[in-house]
C-alpha cells in the first residue's frame, strides 16, 4: 500500500500486529527539550475558547450542556467542532463541544438521576423505552442480587462496584484505525467469525458469535462516523495528520458508545512519532506543525466528557475521564522507547497549561535516558500531572507494548482487558472480625454470625484467625457479586468498537480492589505491638478503641509493620484466587482508591490504629496522612516492599514534597527529583503520583478558586483540577504528608 511507503517490516503488513510496526520503525530519541515548538496562533485561540468554555460550565454548576433526547450511539450526533477552520484533529461526543451526552444502556435511573443533578429531565420517551422495553446493565444486575449481596453493598464491605455506572477499563487498540484503516480490520473480524463454531454450539460460542457480529456493525458505523466528518478511513492514513485524526476517530466512537469510569487511550506517542518523523524527513511538516497536531490531539482528549451521577461524582471526584496515555519504557530488546512525540505530549502541558486528562503516565525505567528524567521531573515540578509506572516490575509480566487503563491497571494493548471490580473494605473486614460479622455502624448482621471477640483486650493471635476467616467470607461474597456484575455488563452495555478493536481471543482480568489497607496495617500492628483495649455498646458491640503504648506505623521502613502489610495483601490475593470468576478471567488485584478514600471512610468506623470514625482512608496504599515521619525515602520505601506479583493490577501511591525539599535551584530539584524516581523504580515500587507544591498554595487555591483555574494536582491513580474537588476533599488532600525533607 502507498500508505506505508518508507515503513521497514513484514509481519504486520500481513497480519494486524502494532507491535511488529513499532519496533521495526520507530526513531529512539536521546536529545534534550531544546527542539521543542511553542504553541501556534491557531492553538493559542482555540484554548483560549475552551478556558472560556469551561468557565461558563463552573459558572453554571458543573455541567454546561447536556443531551436529554438522543441517546448516544457512534454514529448518532453531527460534526461538532471548536472552530473548524483552526482545528487540525476534529471531533467531539455530540454536535458541539461540552455537551455531555446521553449513555442509558448502562442505566437509565442513573441517566435521569445525572440530569437531575444538573436541572435537566430525560425526554420522558426515552425513559419510557428503557424502563419497559430496553433492559440495562444495572437493572440486571439488581435482579441477580441476593439479599446478601445487597447489605455487603449498602454497608461498604465491599462498595464503589461498577453496577451503577459503566466499567471502563478496556482499551481498544485505536492505532490499529491509522495503520490499517477499517477495512482490513472488517476483514480480519470476518475471518474469526467465520472460524468460530464450526463444532459444538456451546453457549461460549453462541456468545462470541454474536459478540463478532456486533464487533463487525461497529466498525461499519466507525466508517461512517469517519463519514460524518469527511474522512474516509476504510483505508489506512497517509500521513502524520490523518494518523492522529484516525486514531482519535476510533477512540471517539468508544466514548460515544461507553461512559466506563476510566476511558483509556493506550500507548499512543510512539505509534504516532512514527508518522511525525516520516513526514519530517520527507519535508511535508515542520516541528512547529507536529507540535501543533499534539496540542490539538491533547486538547480534545482534554475535553472529554461524561454525564455523572451524584453517587459518582462523590467515588471518583473532580470530573475525571482517565484518557490515559502510556509514554517511554523499555522495548524487550533492550532499546529504550522515548521518542520526539515523548517530549511532545508532555509538552502540552506547557502549550496549553497543566491539565489532569489526558491522565500522562510516564513508563519510568533506570535505563531511560537521562535528558528525558529530568524534562519530566522539570515538568513534574512544574505541574504536579504526571504519574510514573515502573516499567522494570511490569515489562516482564506484559511486554513492551502494554498501556495502562485508568491508573495503574497495566494490559497488552489489543490482546487483554479487564472486569473492574472495585474494592473490598479491608479495614472494615477487620472490625467485622472482631464483633462476629456485626457492622459496627448499623449495627446490622452483615457478616456471618461467627463468635466475636469478647475479651477486653484484643489479642494478636486471635484476631489474625478471626480476620482470616472473615475474609473468606468477603472474597468469596466478592468474587461473586463481580460475576453477576460484568455478566451483566457483557449482555446489556457491550463495548463493541473497543473489542472489534482488539484480537478476537483476549486475555480477560477479574481486578479486584483493596481499601483501607494502611488502616488494616496499621491496626493490626497497634494490636500486636502496643496494647488495644476495647470500647462497647450496651449490646457488646466495640465501637471503640483505646491503646496502651506506641506501635511501629506503615511508612516509615520499619520492617515490623511492613512485613504486616506484605502479609495482608498475599492473604488477600491467596484467598481471591480459590474463586471462580466470569469467563474464566485471571485473577488480580490493586491497592487503588481513586478519591473514594473519603467514602470508604465515611462508612467505616472507629478503627484500632486509632483512626476516628467518619476519618478518610489513606489512599490507595499510602501511609495514613500525617503517619510517615521518617521522611519522604523512608515513606517510599514501605511502599516499595509491596511485591507486585501479589498486585497485578498496580499499587498506588501518592507522593507530595515541597520544592525547597528537592534542593534549592531548579536544575538541582529536577536532578534530585529524578534520583528519586530511579531509586524508587530500583527497589521494585510500582506507581508514583509526584505533587510538588507548598500547602498555602491549596489554601489560597481553596479561598480563591477563580485565581487558580489550572491548579492540578495528582490524587490516587490521577490528575484533578482542584478547585473542581468538593470542599471535603480538598480538606483530605491538604491533610495528607508533605514532606519536607528527603
Amino acid at each position: 500500500m502507498e500508505q506505508w511507503n518508507g515503513f521497514k517490516g513484514k509481519a504486520w503488513q500481513n497480519e494486524v500486529n502494532v507491535r511488529d510496526f513499532i519496533q521495526a520503525n520507530y526513531t529512539q530519541f536521546d536529545g534534550t527539550d531544546e527542539f521543542l515548538a511553542g504553541p501556534t496562533e491557531a492553538t493559542t485561540k482555540l484554548w483560549d475558547q475552551v478556558m472560556e468554555l469551561n468557565q461558563q460550565e463552573r459558572d453554571n454548576g458543573g455541567v454546561l450542556d447536556m443531551d436529554t433526547k438522543v441517546v448516544s450511539t457512534i454514529t448518532s450526533h453531527g460534526p461538532g467542532y471548536l472552530n473548524k477552520e483552526l482545528e487540525t484533529v476534529v471531533g467531539f461526543q455530540t454536535e458541539k463541544p461540552f455537551k455531555r451526552s446521553l449513555q442509558p444502556f448502562g442505566g437509565i435511573r442513573m441517566s435521569e438521576q445525572a440530569a437531575e443533578a444538573y436541572g435537566y429531565e430525560i425526554d420522558p420517551e426515552i425513559s419510557h423505552i428503557f424502563r419497559d422495553y430496553r433492559k440495562t446493565h444495572n437493572q440486571g444486575v439488581f435482579d441477580a442480587y441476593t439479599p446478601e449481596m445487597r447489605a455487603a453493598r449498602r454497608s461498604g464491605v465491599i462498595t464503589g462496584l461498577p453496577d451503577a455506572y459503566g466499567r471502563g477499563r478496556i482499551i481498544g487498540d485505536y492505532r490499529r484505525v491509522a495503520l490499517y484503516g477499517v477495512d482490513f480490520l472488517i476483514k480480519e473480524k470476518q475471518k474469526d467469525l467465520f472460524n468460530c463454531g464450526n463444532g459444538t454450539m456451546s453457549d461460549d460460542v453462541i456468545r462470541q458469535r454474536e459478540e463478532l457480529n456486533e464487533q463487525l456493525r461497529a466498525l461499519n458505523e466507525l466508517k461512517e462516523l469517519g463519514t460524518i466528518y469527511g474522512f474516509d478511513i476504510s483505508q489506512p492514513a497517509t500521513n502524520a495528520k490523518e494518523a492522529f485524526q484516525w486514531l482519535y476517530l476510533g477512540y471517539l466512537a468508544a466514548i460515544k458508545e461507553q461512559n466506563g469510569a476510566a476511558m483509556s487511550l493506550g500507548r499512543t506517542s510512539t505509534f504516532l512519532d512514527i508518522y511525525v518523523e516520516r513526514d519530517l524527513q520527507n519535508g511535508v511538516l515542520t516541528e512547529e506543525e507536529a507540535q501543533e497536531i499534539v496540542d490539538h490531539f491533547v486538547m480534545k482528549l482534554r475535553l472529554v466528557k461524561f454525564a455523572r451521577t451524584p453517587d459518582y461524582n462523590a467515588l471518583f471526584s473532580g470530573d475525571p475521564t482517565w484518557v490515559t496515555e502510556s509514554i517511554g519504557g523499555i522495548g524487550e530488546d533492550g532499546r529504550h522507547m522515548v521518542t520526539k512525540n515523548s517530549f511532545r505530549f508532555l509538552h502540552t502541558l506547557s502549550n496549553l497549561g497543566p491539565a489532569p486528562e489526558p491522565n500522562l503516565t510516564v513508563l519510568w525505567s533506570t535505563r531511560l535516558p537521562h535528558n528525558f528524567k529530568t524534562f519530566c521531573a522539570k515538568m513534574s515540578i512544574q505541574t504536579s500531572a504526571i504519574q510514573y509506572e515502573n516499567d522494570d516490575v511490569m515489562r516482564p509480566h506484559w511486554g513492551d507494548d502494554y498501556g495502562i487503563a485508568c491508573c495503574v491497571s497495566a494490559m497488552r494493548i489489543g490482546k487483554q482487558m479487564q472486569f473492574f471490580g472495585a474494592r473490598a473494605n479491608l479495614a472494615k473486614t477487620l472490625l467485622y472480625a472482631i464483633n462476629g460479622g456485626v457492622d459496627e455502624k448499623s449495627k446490622a448482621q452483615v457478616g456471618p454470625k461467627y463468635q466475636p471477640i469478647t475479651s477486653e483486650y484484643l489479642a494478636y493471635d486471635e484476631v489474625v484467625e478471626k480476620y482470616d476467616a472473615m475474609m473468606d467470607w468477603i472474597t468469596e461474597l466478592y468474587l461473586n457479586t463481580l460475576n453477576i456484575i460484568h455478566y451483566m455488563h457483557d449482555k446489556y452495555s457491550y463495548e463493541r468498537i473497543e473489542m472489534a478493536l482488539q484480537d478476537t481471543d483476549i486475555l480477560r482480568t477479574m481486578a479486584t480492589g483493596i481499601a483501607g489497607f494502611s488502616v488494616a496495617v496499621d491496626s493490626l500492628s497497634a494490636i500486636k505491638y502496643a496494647k488495644v483495649k476495647t470500647v462497647r455498646d450496651e449490646n457488646g458491640i466495640v465501637e471503640d478503641y483505646i491503646i496502651e503504648g506506641d506501635y511501629p506505623k506503615y511508612g516509615n521502613n520499619d520492617d515490623r509493620v511492613d512485613e504486616i502489610a506484605v502479609n495482608l495483601l498475599k492473604t488477600f490475593m491467596t484467598k481471591v484466587k480459590r474463586n471462580k470468576t466470569y469467563r474464566d478471567a485471571k485473577h488480580t488485584t490493586s491497592i487503588l482508591t481513586i478519591t473514594s478514600n473519603v467514602v470508604y471512610g465515611k462508612k467505616t468506623g472507629n478503627t484500632p490504629d486509632g483512626r476516628r470514625a467518619g476519618q478518610p482512608f489513606a489512599p490507595g496504599a499510602n501511609p495514613m496522612h500525617g503517619r510517615d515521619t521518617h521522611g519522604a525515602l523512608a515513606s517510599l520505601s514501605s511502599v516499595a516492599k509491596i511485591p507486585y506479583d501479589y498486585s497485578l493490577d498496580g499499587i498506588s501511591n501518592t507522593f507530595s514534597i515541597v520544592p525547597k525539599a528537592l534542593g534549592r535551584d531548579e536544575a538541582t530539584q529536577e536532578e534530585n527529583l529524578a534520583t528519586m524516581l530511579d531509586g524508587y523504580a530500583a527497589k521494585g515500587g510500582h506507581h508514583l503520583n509526584i505533587n510538588v507544591f507548598n500547602r498555602d498554595t491549596l489554601l489560597d487555591a481553596q479561598a480563591h478558586p477563580e485565581k487558580y483555574p489550572q491548579l492540578t494536582i495528582r490524587v490516587s491513580g490521577y490528575a484533578v483540577n482542584f478547585i473542581k474537588l468538593t470542599k471535603e476533599q480538598q480538606d483530605d488532600v491538604i491533610a495528607r504528608t508533605m514532606h519536607e525533607s528527603m
